[in-house]
C-alpha cells in the first residue's frame, strides 16, 4: 500500500491517485490528512504538502486542491528525454508534480477553458499543449509514472507494483457500408452522372464485388492473427452533408449488423446530425440495439465529434460506459497523452465518472487526409505507436474504415499496409 499525506482530501487528488497507483499500477492507495498517521506508517508514503514531515516529498501546485476551471500558465521544462511541467520551486524528491500535471493531460483541463475551434467545430489540436511543446506522438503520462514508480521504488526498496500489461484493439468505423450497392437507383444515377465509372456499372451488374465490401478479408485477417476488433455502425435514420451511409432501413445494413454482432462486438458511431439533436443518439443506440437483439454500451463519435463536457454527459445519459474517441480527427497521436483507457473526470462537475474512455492514437483517414502520408508512411507511424505502447504497457487502439482498405483508387496499398503491420506485430508476440 501507498500511503499519502496531503493538507486537503479532493476529489481531482483522488481520482488521479486512483488512476495511478490503483488503476494503472494495481497498488492500494489511501491518502490521510492525519499527520501523525502518517508519520507512524513503515511502507512506502508520499508526502504531497508543503508540510515538514518526513516522506517521498512532492511539493504540490495549486491544481488538485481548486473547484474552479481557469486558465493556469504552462512552463514546460526538459526531464530526461522529455517533457514536464509543475516544476517544484524547493528541493524534493520528485522533479515536478506528476500528480497535477497528469490531471491536467488526462482530465483534458485545456478543453474547458476557452480555445480556438476547427472547421467541424472541434477543440484544434494546435491549441493544445501536446502539439505545442512537441510531445503528441507519446504517452507522456504512461512515461512519467513509470519513472516516477522507478524512483519511488529506489526510495523505497520494499515497494512493490504490477508492471502494466500491453495490449492492442484494432477498431473500425463503418461510415459507408458499400460504395455502390444498397444505395437506390436515384442516388446511383446522380452520382454515375456526377463521375461516371465502370466499377459502379460493373458492381450493379452483379459482375464484380462492392470495393467497399471488405469485411470478409477483415475476418479472415482477424482469424489468421487471433484478433478480436470493435465495429462501430454509422446509423442515422437520413443522410446528410456528414452522414452519407447506407440507410439503416436496408436490409442489407441490418444484416451486416447481425453477422458482424455474432463475430465481434458492435459499438455505435453517434452520427453528425446527432451532435445537433440529441433526442437522435438514444434512437439509433436503440436501433442497432433492436436489430441485433443485444445491449450497445460503447460509441465513438463520428468525424470524432465531441464537445467536453456536454457530449460526454449525453452518453452517460444514453447509458453508454465505453467512449472510443479520445483522439484527434485531424491528426495522429495521444490527445490525453496516456496510452490507457481512464475514467472520466468532469471538471464542471469536479466528479468522477463511469465512463471509461478508451484513446486511440492511429486512424487511416489522419494519416491519408490529414497528414497525407503514403500506404508505406502509415505503416511506420504504426509501428511506432505501436512500439511506444508496448514499452510502457500501453493500450494500442487503431481506427480503420472498411471503405480505406478497398485498394482502390487513392487507398490502393492501405490494405497492404494494414496487413503488414498486423503481420510484423504478430510475429514480434
Amino acid at each position: 500500500m501507498v500511503l499519502i499525506y496531503t493538507h486537503t482530501i479532493t476529489n481531482r487528488l483522488q481520482y488521479i491517485c486512483s488512476f495511478i497507483f490503483e488503476q494503472l499500477l494495481q497498488v492500494t492507495c489511501n491518502i490521510t490528512t492525519n499527520k501523525q498517521t502518517f508519520v507512524q506508517y513503515n511502507g512506502a508514503k508520499i508526502n504531497y504538502s508543503n508540510d515538514d514531515v518526513e516522506g517521498f516529498i512532492i511539493q504540490p501546485t495549486a491544481l488538485l486542491f481548486n473547484q474552479t476551471i481557469l486558465p493556469i500558465p504552462i512552463d514546460c521544462f526538459a526531464y530526461g528525454d522529455n517533457i514536464a511541467f509543475f516544476k517544484t520551486t524547493k528541493t524534493t524528491d520528485y522533479p515536478f508534480d506528476i500528480f497535477a500535471a497528469s490531471f491536467y493531460l488526462i482530465s483534458r483541463y485545456e478543453e474547458y477553458i476557452p480555445h480556438s475551434k476547427d472547421m467541424y467545430g472541434r477543440f484544434a489540436h494546435q491549441q493544445s499543449l501536446a502539439y505545442q511543446q512537441g510531445f503528441l506522438h507519446v504517452p507522456l503520462v504512461n512515461i512519467w509514472i513509470l519513472d516516477f514508480v522507478n524512483v519511488l521504488q529506489h526510495y523505497y526498496p520494499n515497494f512493490t507494483y504490477t508492471t502494466p500489461s500491453f495490449s492492442f484493439v484494432p477498431t473500425y468505423d463503418i461510415d459507408i457500408a458499400y460504395s455502390y450497392l444498397h444505395k437506390g437507383p436515384l442516388r446511383n444515377i446522380g452520382a454515375f452522372l456526377k463521375k461516371p465509372t465502370i466499377d459502379r456499372v460493373l458492381t450493379l451488374m452483379g459482375v464484380q464485388k462492392d470495393p467497399f465490401d471488405t469485411y470478409a478479408i477483415l475476418h479472415q485477417l482477424h482469424t489468421q492473427y487471433l484478433i478480436k476488433p470493435l465495429y462501430f455502425f454509422l446509423v442515422a435514420q437520413k443522410n446528410g452533408r456528414y452522414d452519407k451511409h447506407i440507410l439503416p432501413q436496408k436490409k442489407a445494413l441490418q444484416q451486416l449488423l447481425i453477422t458482424h454482432k455474432k463475430l465481434y462486438n458492435v459499438g455505435l458511431h453517434p452520427s453528425w446530425q446527432s451532435g445537433d439533436d440529441t433526442t437522435l443518439l438514444a434512437k439509433e443506440k436503440a436501433f442497432i440495439e433492436n436489430t441485433i437483439q443485444q445491449s450497445i454500451t460503447a460509441s465513438r463519435q463520428h468525424y470524432i465529434r465531441f464537445t467536453l463536457p456536454t457530449s460526454y454527459q449525453y452518453l452517460i445519459d444514453a447509458s453508454i460506459q465505453h467512449d472510443y474517441s479520445m483522439g484527434y480527427g485531424s491528426i495522429n497521436g495521444f490527445r490525453a497523452s496516456v496510452a490507457t483507457p481512464f475514467y472520466w473526470f468532469n471538471l464542471a462537475t469536479n466528479q468522477s465518472t463511469h465512463l471509461l474512455i478508451h484513446p486511440f492514437c492511429f486512424m487511416d483517414a489522419n494519416a491519408l487526409y490529414e497528414q497525407h502520408f503514403t500506404a508505406a508512411e502509415a505503416y511506420l507511424q504504426m509501428m511506432e505507436y505501436y512500439t511506444i505502447c508496448k514499452k510502457v504497457g500501453g493500450c494500442f487502439i487503431t481506427i480503420w474504415h472498411n471503405h480505406l482498405l478497398s485498394n482502390k483508387n487513392i487507398f490502393t496499398g492501405w490494405l497492404q499496409a494494414y496487413t503488414q503491420f498486423l503481420a510484423t506485430i504478430h510475429n514480434n508476440k
